[in-house]
């Protein structure tokens, strides 16, 4: 019997290896987990289409950037088993959701884009070598609009952290009564959940199992 696969989507100014703790969690399950390192090439065409195959009938994950791309892949012709989307991007649904990145990036480029977006326990080491890499997705996550996830989709889980900014909250609960999708908050962490906290997003992946 095939194993269920798990496909695990970084977001901004990180690579697929800040999956490494969320990644061993899920084997020791016996997930079939595939991390790849997106080419972060500022057209969600490309990026939607370089994760299709290994989205089609998996378990989509993402974080940040990463859950945004996967709730377009729940709005594409794309079946997923389900999705866990830890505060993606939202539009013009909650207005100045990503200023504070925006203002960060501006004042000091990469650094100030990571600790705006991530907090303290990020590191310029966790940013691609690519120096335009992050650039290229804040402009596409920020014209980023959601739609709701097609007809056959599997149950797409939307999260939150408790300790993360209330215009985060508020944006999870506009995507419920907007969209449809499930929100849960997720306990003792913010926005960079799989780094700070992977065992609260693996608790939420195995629940849609």
């Amino acid at each position: 019997m095939p194993r269920t696969r798990v496909l695990l989507v970084h977001g901004a100014a990180t690579t697929a290896r800040v999956w490494d703790p969320v990644a061993e969690l899920l084997r020791a399950d016996d997930l079939d987990v595939v991390a790849p390192d997106r080419a972060s090439s500022g057209d969600l065409a490309v990026e939607l289409a370089a994760l299709a195959d290994d989205a089609a009938g998996a378990i989509v994950v993402g974080v940040s950037g990463g859950a945004t791309l996967g709730l377009a892949l729940a709005a594409s012709d794309r079946v997923l088993a389900a999705a866990v989307l830890h505060e993606p991007a939202v539009g013009s649904l909650v207005p100045g959701l990503l200023d504070h990145v925006v203002a960060g990036y501006a004042a000091d480029g990469v650094p100030g884009f990571g600790a705006a977006l991530y907090g303290r326990s990020w590191d310029p080491t966790m940013a691609p070598t690519d120096p335009g890499a992050v650039g290229r997705d804040l402009a596409m996550f920020r014209r980023f609009e959601p739609s709701a996830p097609s007809p056959g989709q599997g149950r797409v889980l939307v999260t939150v952290g408790e300790l993360s900014p209330p215009a985060r909250h508020r944006a999870a609960w506009v995507l419920h009564d907007r969209l449809g999708v499930e929100v849960r908050v997720l306990p003792a962490t913010g926005h960079f959940v799989q780094h700070d906290n992977p065992a609260a997003l693996v608790e939420a992946i195995r629940s849609v199992l």
